[in-house]
């Protein structure tokens, strides 16, 4: 399909993106219960057809499910489909929830309780969780995170965002809804949002915005336990923590210490009442998907505000994704089996491995590095772990996943979350497992984890736009080469950079390395900073590590490239463009903006080509054409 396009290349010289996308841009559609359409969405949507009908047929009785843990899905999928029952049921399947909240009767009351709540999934005003340590990991730490708000980011709630306002509308009257069909008088309930939204705004001030979270490695913060117990003068911190992880920990990595400074403020005894009825409202809206079609397409509506989907998915695409999201793992090596080929996985890997001899290459012959830090970034790049397609083992954790056919879909839910908290407790202290994959297997997506050094490309991301085996080499380059390579770069860009080869938090720089790397990676925020777009300016700062790993990836796969017989640059570039293309609600555009780590899909397209020479010269484009960048401006790093 792709290869029948015709592209305009005089309309290259001033805008790649359009010129490859144009023409589909016109008639594109965003389906009305999503918020993009392009291509990464393209490819899940074609996934998401592929398995429901697979499941469709498991639901049915006409084909049966391969394995034991597919049959666990299939009647977990059976009782997310069964909507004669759900609405039936009503929000009887929800009410204990409530009540849990709804009886405790003062602050020592929800403290004797707030660790069997959290084993429960209630939220809690602080988070804490277990994860490899940064410094140290082959051993899982203790982290203390920060409880999500209501909106999206801190800075929906200065004065002056009236964005931030008119979605806080926006979900009172979703909340207001619920309470109602739940059997709430409307007193009680606006009392209980009012209070809810005061102890949200409480949050808030005291919280990192997106931009400070993009910088991660700041969230490493030890503090022994004897001091992270001094954070509260109201809550026996200590114990809470004790009988969570069921032991006693050395020490505690707070990810915000200003807000734990803060604790005190948000939580006592006299916010207990605006803090209780936060935790009702959180509990109602987070219950909804499981129970009526009614409370799941009302329980929406703020989500979709922030999306700007126009409407809530079907009934069937609900219970799919409800079904697969708690049994991901399982619904991916499924597909993964099914669907890709051991020829894909095998010609994919010899790409990977392209790459890292490109960079391999790059690195020993860089120019501004010390011979002490260049050795020391082949030793990481010799160090990276290589996943592509699928994890080579079910996560053990699914087989304690049985389903009771007799209890509510909203039962087993809770069971299952009560299995899963309780496995992730008691990693504290353990041995780090390597082999968990962070995303199953048919999703459109790829990562670097800086803590495993280790680069991953699930199989569903390995097929056309990014890659087919029908395509030119050119072209496979320009796709899931450029992606193979912007993971790859992620282990040297901002933040990955401050990991070593076993990803331990440490700096391998020498002074002036670093520093000049530094300097690299301004350029880089200032090349996008204030960049306009329809939805808004570019936040260059809170992108600036996708940017420089689509830079270095991008670089690294033209090099890949024209080391082949007959390249073809112009299939390369294009395909790079291709990939980007996306339609979005407003909405979604001006939500990414505000939160993602990635730049606008049209920036991406269009602003990395113009750093590399090549680009020029393959498409003729000089001073005065709209792609023409002074090369004082063109930014390059790795």
């Amino acid at each position: 399909m792709a290869a029948k396009e015709q592209i305009n290349e005089q309309l290259i010289k001033d805008d790649l993106y359009m010129a490859v996308n144009g023409e589909w841009l016109k008639t594109a559609k965003i389906p009305a219960d999503k918020a993009t359409t392009g291509g990464f969405q393209d490819l899940a949507d074609h996934i998401e057809k592929t398995l429901m009908h697979d499941f469709g047929e498991m639901l049915d009785g006409t084909v049966q499910p391969e394995d034991q843990y597919l049959n666990e899905f299939v009647k977990y999928y059976r009782l997310a489909s069964d909507f004669e029952k759900r609405n039936a049921d009503g929000f009887t399947p929800a009410k204990k929830f409530m009540e849990r909240v709804e009886n405790l009767k003062d602050w020592n009351d929800w403290e004797n309780k707030a660790v069997a709540l959290t084993m429960k999934g209630y939220e809690a005003p602080f988070q804490l969780y277990v994860a490899s340590d940064m410094k140290n990991t082959d051993r899982y730490a203790l982290y203390a995170s920060v409880p999500s708000l209501i909106l999206p980011d801190k800075t929906y709630y200065a004065d002056d965002n009236e964005n931030g306002k008119a979605l806080i509308a926006v979900f009172s009257s979703m909340v207001m809804k619920l309470f109602k069909m739940a059997g709430y008088d409307e007193a009680t309930a606006q009392a209980h949002l009012e209070r809810a939204l005061a102890f949200d705004r409480s949050l808030a001030p005291h919280e990192k915005d997106s931009t400070e979270r993009a910088d991660y490695p700041k969230m490493y913060n030890p503090y022994s336990f004897e001091d992270f117990k001094k954070f509260s003068s109201y809550l026996n911190l200590g114990k809470y923590t004790e009988d969570l992880i069921k032991n006693t920990p050395d020490q505690v990595i707070v990810e915000e210490p200003k807000y734990y400074e803060a604790l005190d403020e948000i939580v006592n005894p006299d916010t207990f009442e605006n803090f209780k009825s936060w935790l009702l409202v959180n509990t109602l809206t987070g219950v909804t998907g499981y129970l009526t079609d009614d409370f799941r397409v009302t329980g929406g509506e703020f989500s979709r505000a922030i999306s700007g989907s126009k409407e809530a998915m079907k009934p069937q695409k609900a219970d799919y994704y409800l079904a697969g999201n708690r049994f991901d793992q399982v619904v991916g090596l499924y597909y993964a089996h099914k669907y890709f080929s051991p020829d894909a996985k095998a010609d994919v890997e010899h790409m990977v491995h392209q790459m890292v001899d490109v960079y391999k290459h790059r690195l020993e012959n860089n120019d501004w590095l010390s011979e002490s830090t260049r050795k020391q970034a082949i030793v990481k790049l010799d160090a990276l772990g290589i996943n592509v397609g699928y994890p080579d083992e079910l996560d053990p954790l699914y087989k304690k996943f049985k389903v009771n056919e007799q209890l509510s879909l909203l039962d087993n839910a809770q069971s299952f979350s009560e299995i899963v908290l309780a496995d992730h407790y008691s990693r504290w202290g353990k041995q780090v497992d390597r082999t968990r994959w962070q995303m199953p297997a048919h999703m459109v997506n790829a990562y670097y984890d800086p803590q495993f050094n280790v680069i991953v490309f699930p199989a569903a991301i390995l097929q056309a736009p990014f890659y087919d085996l029908h395509q030119s080499a050119s072209a496979n380059y320009g796709g899931i080469g450029a992606v193979i390579a912007h993971e790859i770069s992620h282990a040297f860009d901002n933040n990955g950079a401050q990991f070593d080869e076993k990803g331990n938090l440490h700096n391998w720089w020498t002074e002036a390395d670093l520093k000049h790397f530094q300097g690299l990676a301004q350029d880089m925020i200032n090349e996008f900073d204030g960049l306009e777009t329809e939805a808004g300016k570019v936040n260059g700062k809170l992108v600036v590590s996708e940017n420089i790993a689509d830079a270095g990836g991008l670089s690294c796969a033209l090099e890949a490239a024209k080391g082949e017989a007959q390249p073809d640059l112009k299939a390369f570039f294009i395909n790079w463009a291709r990939i980007w293309r996306m339609k979005a609600s407003m909405e979604r555009m001006k939500l990414l903006l505000n939160i993602d780590v990635h730049a606008p899909h049209v920036l991406r397209a269009n602003v990395q080509p113009k750093n590399l020479d090549d680009f020029y010269t393959t498409f003729d484009v000089h001073e005065g054409d709209g792609m023409y960048l002074t090369p004082d401006k063109r930014v390059n790093i790795w």
